[in-house]
């Protein structure tokens, strides 16, 4: 196979919702069809102790919840896919908009009975700016939820995005029968104590008096008017609208009851964008250029508790990545070489020869990575769009085991590598500050600090309103600020000046005051 073919038959894409829609669940029935797992975990389950193969951290086996992006490899059919799982809860969502930039197009999970949710929204943003082709899966037909038609209605309404049904329930909860499958113009029947499709028969007329055979009169006649009643309404399915990101085709189904999940996967690959173009700061990447490039949009620490080891998730965007080869780290102007580059079944991976455009490579990093580096064959490229975050909770970070103040210093600087929270040092009494975007990051940094390095912490409060980064063309300027601040400056980890504001209205006067000084919300400018 050539390079080209490799990456034409590459579908890479996240599954994303707002928390316990089913996203975690649906992955598994997808790495299930794929071969590449032979029993699905439960995401929340006291009988079953196998835990869902995407949430392999201790912490997210206990709380039933993501806390960190998983990425999966798997081929099925013809194509190689790669999903990435990531967080649902809004105090991760750092995490789930870095992935947004790694993937070509992006499953939507909506809980039936729920509708559309806050978390779904921000997601669906990040995706519309991006123009990222997005797919609908409403989940848990199984018990009572919306009305179908009212649910597009919303999706339309909040999401902001034109919708196209690819598949319809006939009735929902207790009286669910199964999906009329109008992208294969078939009709998939449901069987509760079954947990998968036990009948599917092609219907490519619906006025076929097969219908009526197997779901009976009525429904057969609500059927068809729900069908003409889409048909009037809905425009017909047209690829090109859904890879420019207008319009959003839906399927129904229970991913707990593996309904409708091979349905959706079998029209996803037709259907979903091979790798697409990446925009760098000098100019576009194709795919399909023969030279590697690719950018590092996740680290994660200590996937092997064993080892303390660091992983750099780097999405390949153009050429082929090999193994042992040499290529440019932009940002440090260094040439590196990787022994063992992996791929990845969440935690399991194994070490990989070569990968393509759309592949997702983890790369051993002993500090050597941030998040948004770009590494090529020579070219100097920046990619960009990496989103990082001013932080909105603030605490001092203390060590609750002096004889452990190592192991904590090693700790706090790999979670920090992550970029799910930031690290400052106050320059007026030296205590550091961890900022993060939600409460649940402190429980997770401090859970992980104990149970994967050994260091206990405890945290003191602090009330901030916001970090900000600051410069001025005017060193004279610069330095009267920082005096007169004295109390709140803070360095973050690259050395650079930060100002702790304790309210708005501080820093509204501070902006006043200093009209010098230029304030950054962001850490990158």
């Amino acid at each position: 196979m050539n390079i080209t073919e490799e990456i034409e038959r590459r579908r890479t894409f996240a599954i994303v919702s707002h928390p316990d829609a089913g996203k975690t669940t649906l992955t598994e029935k997808l790495l299930l069809f794929g071969g590449a797992i032979h029993i699905a975990g439960a995401v929340k389950s006291n009988k079953i102790r196998k835990t869902a193969t995407s949430d392999w951290m201790e912490i997210e086996k206990q709380r039933g919840i993501s806390v960190a992006t998983s990425v999966m490899a798997f081929d099925y059919e013809d194509y190689k896919i790669n999903i990435l799982d990531t967080p649902g809860h809004q105090d991760f969502a750092e995490d789930t908009f870095r992935t947004l930039t790694a993937v070509d197009s992006v499953i939507i999970v909506i809980d039936a009975a729920k509708g559309v949710e806050a978390q779904t929204r921000k997601l669906m943003e990040v995706c519309r700016m991006r123009k990222t082709p997005v797919i609908v899966f409403i989940n848990k037909m199984d018990r009572e939820g919306k009305d179908p038609f009212d649910l597009l209605d919303e999706i339309e309404a909040e999401l902001k995005i034109h919708v196209c049904p690819l598949s319809w329930p006939i009735e929902m909860g207790q009286r669910f029968k199964g999906v009329y499958n109008m992208y294969a113009r078939k009709l998939d029947l449901y069987t509760p104590s079954k947990q998968t499709i036990t009948e599917s028969v092609e219907i490519r007329d619906l006025n076929s008096q097969a219908l009526e055979t197997h779901i009976g009169e009525a429904l057969a006649a609500k059927l068809r008017a729900n069908i003409e009643l889409i048909d009037g309404v809905y425009p017909a399915f047209d690829v090109a609208t859904y890879l420019s990101g207008d319009v959003a085709p839906v399927f129904f189904g229970s991913a707990l009851n593996n309904f409708g999940v091979k349905e959706l996967l079998d029209c996803f690959v037709r259907i979903a964008p091979s790798p697409r173009p990446v925009r760098a700061v000098e100019r576009t990447v194709d795919p399909m250029e023969s030279d590697f490039t690719g950018f590092i949009f996740k680290i994660h620490a200590n996937m092997d508790p064993n080892h303390r080891s660091c992983i750099a998730f780097v999405k390949v965007c153009s050429g082929r990545f090999e193994r042992n080869a040499a290529y440019r780290h932009v940002r440090l102007d260094k040439t590196l070489r990787f022994s063992s580059p992996t791929a990845f079944m969440a935690q399991k991976k194994e070490i990989v020869d070569e990968a393509f455009a759309g592949d997702i490579v983890g790369l051993p990093d002993t500090g050597n990575f941030k998040i948004g580096d770009s590494l090529t064959a020579g070219e100097n490229l920046h990619f960009k769009g990496l989103p990082s975050f001013s932080p909105e909770m603030f605490k001092y970070i203390e060590n609750a085991d002096p004889m452990k103040a190592k192991q904590l210093n090693k700790g706090v600087e790999q979670l920090m590598d992550e970029g799910v929270a930031q690290l400052f040092v106050n320059q007026f009494n030296g205590r550091k500050i961890i900022g993060t975007v939600g409460q649940l990051q402190f429980e997770v940094i401090q859970y992980r600090l104990l149970h994967e390095y050994g260091a206990q912490c405890r945290w003191e409060p602090l009330s901030l309103y916001k970090a900000c980064w600051i410069e001025s063309d005017d060193d004279e300027a610069l330095a009267h600020f920082k005096r007169r601040k004295s109390q709140y400056m803070a360095t973050d980890r690259d050395g650079r000046d930060v100002y702790l504001a304790d309210s708005q209205y501080v820093l509204t006067m501070a902006q006043q005051d200093f009209p010098d000084i230029k304030f950054h919300f962001t850490s990158e400018f």
